[in-house]
């Protein structure tokens, strides 16, 4: 049976973190779908549209990586998709106190679905979507944090 495993987000921007995840999955998973998930109440810099092209202009030369978008609860789309594994990258003590309640909660609505939670590499460890879109904001060069390759000015634009 194939493991295909979810690794959902926001991914606004998708950033170095987030790949070096990604990359640690692919060790354990057989197909990996990154799921963007759409939150009307959250203000975001980036489209969903925006961010699926840009996760996939890094996944491109990536076997067994699909990305898509979704709306709702993680578990809701995993269930209509038949996908039994989420994970979720942990940076630091404070994500895993946040990633564990979640993964509880998800677990109690839904127990055949299994949580992993993949630390992301050391030298990654400080980069967060969140402190990538204030540098942006503040026209500041978050380059070091992000994928090679992306012109965001582009996404910006979808």
């Amino acid at each position: 049976m194939e493991k295909i495993a979810v690794f959902p987000g926001s991914f606004d921007p998708f950033t170095l973190g987030h790949l070096d995840v990604l990359l640690s999955a692919r060790k354990l998973f057989d197909k990996i779908v990154v799921a963007v998930g759409v939150n009307q109440q959250k203000v975001s810099l980036f489209t969903p549209e925006a961010r699926v092209a840009m996760i996939k202009e890094v996944v491109k030369d990536l076997p067994g990586v699909d990305v898509c978008s979704f709306n709702g609860l993680t578990v809701d789309f995993c269930r209509k998709n038949n996908y039994n594994f989420i994970f979720r990258g942990i940076r630091t003590t404070t994500d895993f106190e946040l990633e564990q309640v979640i993964a509880q909660v998800n677990s109690k609505m839904a127990p055949e679905i299994q949580t992993i939670f993949i630390p992301s590499g050391p030298k990654y460890s400080f980069i967060s979507s969140t402190v990538v879109r204030d540098v942006l904001l503040n026209g500041g060069d978050a380059s070091c944090m992000l994928p090679g390759g992306i012109d965001l000015k582009t996404f910006l634009e979808i």
